[in-house]
């Protein structure tokens, strides 16, 4: 079966990246037993990825190369901000406790937009966060395989996203 629009695809790989300065260097892998699955055609991966996976079947190998501009874009310090600790209570009390630098908190912007940021400093002025994606500014390379390609059901379709297993549990 050929992977096309509203397909499930599980995929396995590595991923190295790129700042430019460093070489290449080991950000990921995802193994068969672990495989990453998604919805093809919904923009749930890289448009770039999407377009090498097109036409490919189960047991096809890939590589694909996407500089920054076409991957996460470059590095954003407009992304940065400033949130005030009164913004982050656990049962209405301040969730000084649970806030530490490097974790990651999923987070929604006035427009019921997720996001997620990144914990960089906590001080006197509020919690210092970055939402940049990690992988912003630097260059990817994938290489890995086609593991399964299945029918969507309705329902996935629907939803716009994978559902079972290697997805959406509801």
């Amino acid at each position: 079966m050929k992977i096309e629009k509203n397909k499930v695809v599980a995929i396995s790989y590595e991923l190295h990246v790129d700042d430019g300065e460093n070489g290449k260097e080991h950000f990921e892998s995802v193994k068969k037993e672990q495989a990453f699955h998604f919805l093809f055609g919904t923009g749930h991966v890289l448009p770039a990825l999407e377009a090498a996976f097109e036409g490919k079947e189960a047991g096809d190998k890939f590589e694909v190369f996407i500089d920054f501009e076409h991957g996460y874009g470059d590095y954003d310090e407009s992304k940065k901000v400033i949130v005030p600790k009164a913004n982050f209570k656990e049962d209405g009390k301040k969730a000084k406790n649970s806030l530490r630098i490097g974790q990651v908190v999923p987070m929604q912007d006035d427009q019921g937009n997720q996001l997620r940021g990144e914990i960089t400093k906590i001080d006197f002025r509020g919690v210092h966060m970055d939402f940049n994606s990690p992988l912003a500014g630097l260059d990817l390379y994938f290489e890995g395989e086609i593991i399964s390609v299945r029918d969507a059901s309705p329902e996935e379709i629907d939803h716009g996203h994978v559902h079972g297993e290697g997805g959406h549990h509801h």
